[in-house]
């Protein structure tokens, strides 16, 4: 996939894609705003949250675009918040009212944007869009292992909290209306989770891997 590719995407999922995940979970719902936030704005706000930190305040990430601010590109909540919106979307049936339901959608999307965002990051890392200065990276080897080091913790893990709390609340919801203060108790603990959950799973990954936390930028070995 050529930059030029990841140029315009970036550009068109903020303008096209963004508006009409929310209109894919707004008709899904039924108007449910409750519902429609939960699925398309806590994606929104955690991409947001984890990349501003990884490139702008750990930097160990870096986007390589014409809008940035500093190594961060401003519009990028809307670019993964969209698509992870549309994908859950696509993924996860209506909630089935049971544990078993609300295990197998985390389960669903922990799959689905762990390896859909895995493959993003690969194919951004080879143009040149996307940097991310970890162990990999430092010893020299390619997009696949310097992904892999990460992805599928951030992405797979926050899929799991997503999933999971978006079936609880569907659930809920179809009880009756929550209560505005339980509900956004809750939409602000899912977000807490799907950002920590993540960062915990990662950091313990790098500690056993590569004896260290994986939370500043590693010297390249390379001469």
């Amino acid at each position: 996939m050529s930059r030029q590719v990841f140029d315009v995407y970036a550009v068109a999922a903020p303008v096209i894609l963004a508006p009409l995940s929310f209109w894919l979970w707004w008709e899904r719902t039924g108007g449910n705003l409750r519902l429609t936030l939960f699925a398309w704005l806590i994606p929104v706000l955690w991409a947001y949250v984890v990349p501003g930190v990884g490139t702008n305040v750990l930097k160990v990430w870096e986007f390589d675009s014409r809008l940035r601010l500093g190594r961060f590109r401003p519009q990028h909540g809307f670019v993964f918040g969209s698509a992870t919106a549309t994908l859950t979307w696509l993924a996860l049936p209506p909630a089935t009212g049971s544990l078993a339901g609300i295990l197998r959608s985390s389960l669903t999307l922990a799959s689905v944007l762990g390896f859909w965002n895995l493959l993003y990051d690969v194919r951004a890392l080879r143009s040149g869009v996307l940097r991310v200065y970890n162990q990999p990276w430092a010893d020299g080897l390619p997009a696949e292992s310097i992904a892999f080091d990460y992805a599928p913790f951030f992405f797979a893990g926050f899929g799991a909290v997503q999933g999971a709390g978006l079936a609880t609340v569907e659930l809920l919801e179809s009880r009756g209306p929550l209560a505005p203060l339980p509900y956004v108790l809750f939409f602000l603990v899912s977000l807490f989770l799907g950002i920590a959950v993540p960062c915990v799973l990662y950091r313990r990954h790098s500690f056993r891997t590569h004896g260290h936390s994986g939370c500043h930028p590693v010297p390249s070995s390379r001469s």
